[in-house]
């Protein structure tokens, strides 16, 4: 059993325990204890988890009663504190903290936390100096609970970008290639146009389709090393609030055709990948993929081939459940190991 504490109670951290609080293997192995919500309101917190835009009213019960959240009869201790390093982790005796909080993603800043006592701490976002960047279904092996603290589990888009990769390049030797993450918009957006010295993402999110950056390429280069150097990302984010999709462009050093390509995802989704890549052959849009609990989902019908080693393939995910679900499967991965 592993006792985890939540640090903010974001998007992603909302999501991360509606997982856990959805799923029996989760909820016999891992102990949601306490969620600090730092500088938000303890009042909204019940109210926040039950009712969702994107994912719906929660299927259970959820109440608050004084400073603990009661969901499903499972109690969950609620701090309200914006400083790390004023938590004891350790008098709530915390395995883990999976920081949400999207603010503590640097080295110096991810230690707060273990000098507050937390063994580990898992990052819900591309790090800086973490002792390990780990994808699953590619990584999870490398995971060293002896000298790995801290740990970051990249991003939606390198959860869906990677796997890709990594199928590919077994299979094929990638050469070269790029990446284009076309995403629903998120919090870091704007409702409207301000002012912002990236003048792009200061547009208003539901109205513009916006060029912008993805670190995806810097956490290729982590955890494909083999890789680093030859593929490119750059994402665009478009007016649509959940569920987005990877357009990946490649070269192989192996001939390739639709139908093997398509043929290895198959593979890789009944063996070593299960439950990580999914391939799809029915002709879907971004709402049919609303909730998916995998990384990536290959869309079949879009694969395509330009001579014998030219190739394009599109994948799906859900920007926030399939991350959510990716981090409570490492963290029962962790507990297994």
């Amino acid at each position: 059993m592993i006792t985890v504490a939540i640090n903010g109670f974001g998007r992603i951290g909302r999501n991360f325990l509606r997982a856990v609080m959805q799923d029996e293997t989760a909820q016999k192995q891992l102990t949601i204890a306490v969620i600090n919500i730092g500088p938000a309101n303890p009042e909204n917190v019940a109210h926040m988890f039950k009712y969702d835009s994107l994912m719906g009213t929660f299927p259970g019960s959820v109440e608050m009663d004084g400073n603990t959240l009661v969901v499903n009869n499972t109690s969950i201790k609620i701090i309200a504190e914006p400083d790390p390093s004023k938590i004891d982790w350790a008098s709530y005796n915390i395995d883990w903290v999976v920081e949400s909080s999207g603010r503590f993603t640097k080295r110096d800043q991810a230690q707060l936390h273990l000098d507050a006592g937390a063994p580990y701490v898992l990052i819900t976002a591309p790090a800086k100096e973490e002792d390990i960047a780990i994808i699953p279904g590619v990584n999870e092996d490398k995971f060293n609970p002896a000298t790995d603290h801290i740990v970051s589990l990249g991003s939606c888009s390198t959860n869906a970008f990677i796997p890709t990769l990594k199928v590919l390049n077994d299979a094929f030797g990638i050469e070269s290639g790029f990446m284009t993450s076309v995403h629903a918009y998120t919090n870091a957006q704007v409702l409207l146009d301000v002012e912002d010295s990236d003048l792009r993402r200061s547009r208003a999110a539901a109205l513009n389709i916006i060029p912008t950056t993805t670190g995806a390429s810097k956490m290729l280069d982590k955890v494909m090393p083999e890789l680093k150097g030859k593929v490119k990302a750059t994402a665009i984010r478009v007016p649509v609030a959940k569920v987005s999709i990877m357009d990946l462009i490649f070269s192989t050093s192996k001939p390739i055709t639709p139908e093997t390509i398509n043929n290895q995802f198959q593979k890789a989704a009944t063996s070593n990948m299960a439950g990580i890549v999914s391939l799809s052959m029915e002709p879907l849009v971004s709402s049919d993929y609303s909730c998916s609990p995998f990384s990536v989902i290959i869309d079949g019908l879009l694969t395509k081939t330009v001579g014998n080693n030219m190739g394009q393939v599109f994948g799906w995910y859900d920007n926030e459940w399939g991350y959510s679900v990716r981090l409570m499967d490492f963290l029962l991965y962790v507990n297994r190991k």
